[in-house]
């Protein structure tokens, strides 16, 4: 009789997609979707073969420590800022995460919280609810920025960039990016976009939208000195990582309009919010749901299963980052 390996789902899915692992593998599940302690996150992982996990679990050293058994860790989500992949290379686990299934989705977010800061929806929904709607006029009511026929600046050229420049597109913007690497003609030409270097991106867009990868070079990359770069009348959107904006020069700046607004999916410290943006009401706030779709999501879930399956079979898993432990 062959003894199924076993697997750590390491937060709540949806029901199907765990009986379909449970056909498969013996699974320790967390349906309550209680965030493990760093303790219960290394526990669980010395007794399994593989595991599913999210953004939430911290996948280092001190995780690894007593994971003999463990073949791969599988992340549902296109980032992994909390994988640390070397410590996992030398481990010999091996990281996947979930591109391109969320790509559309959350380019569509993108936009659309692009266009809640810049025409102020969220602001304008409180003053509905707080019985000031009595108090509209032509002038006295919240009035926000256009979009159409605006400059938008991506910082961030990857498929979800490349997504909503295309989007951007349809209102008549005029579209300018910074990216690590500059993308071919082709697909410059695609997105109807203009390369510029980071400051005069800064200068030149009415909004601001990043989808940079985190990482220690893109820690705060947008601070103080970025902001005050920007004009006073321009949004600034975030749905990248925490960490990419340094919230607090962001909050200072919004107090005093140095910018107009901002929109923000992802924040530092995650699920925390500096106390000051709560306070502000020129920023749109989301809790990290860019890829927030029933679809999506169940895409993203699938795709992590079949980089599991793939490793715990001898196989090499479809979007496999650590890729020099196949090569080995």
């Amino acid at each position: 009789m062959t003894t199924k390996p076993t697997i750590l789902v390491a937060r709540a899915i949806f029901p199907d997609d765990l009986v379909k692992l449970q056909d498969r593998y013996e699974v320790i599940s967390n349906q309550a979707d209680q965030v493990f302690t760093p303790d219960e996150l290394r526990n669980h992982l010395a007794s399994v073969d593989g595991a599913l996990v999210t953004g939430s679990e911290r996948i280092d050293q001190s995780a690894l420590a007593d994971a003999k058994r463990l073949k791969i860790v599988a992340n549902i989500s296109v980032g992994y800022n909390n994988f640390d992949v070397p410590a996992m290379t030398a481990a010999k686990v091996m990281a996947t995460n979930t591109p391109d299934v969320l790509t559309d989705t959350t380019a569509d977010f993108g936009f659309a919280l692009l266009m809640a800061t810049a025409r102020r929806i969220t602001e304008s929904e409180h003053w509905i609810r707080n019985g000031q709607w009595d108090k509209w006029s032509i002038v006295h009511n919240p009035l926000g920025m256009d979009l159409h026929h605006s400059t938008l600046g991506i910082i961030g050229m990857g498929r979800i960039g490349q997504g909503i420049a295309k989007r951007a597109l349809g209102f008549g913007m005029r579209v300018v990016y910074h990216n690590r690497k500059r993308l071919s003609e082709a697909d410059e030409k695609a997105c109807g976009a203009r390369y510029l270097d980071k400051e005069t991106l800064l200068r030149e867009a009415d909004h601001v939208i990043l989808v940079v990868p985190y990482s220690a070079e893109s820690h705060h990359l947008i601070g103080a000195k970025e902001i005050a770069l920007m004009k006073p009348t321009a949004t600034l959107v975030n749905i990248a990582r925490g960490g990419i904006v340094d919230d607090a020069a962001l909050a200072a700046a919004l107090k005093a309009k140095t910018i107009f607004a901002a929109g923000l999916d992802v924040f530092e410290g995650e699920p925390k919010v500096h106390p000051e943006l709560l306070k502000l009401s020129n920023v749109v706030l989301a809790p990290h749901i860019a890829s927030a779709t029933e679809k999506t999501r169940r895409a993203m879930i699938a795709l992590a299963a079949e980089n599991l399956s793939a490793a715990l079979e001898g196989k090499r898993p479809p979007s496999l980052i650590n890729t020099e432990l196949w090569q080995a």
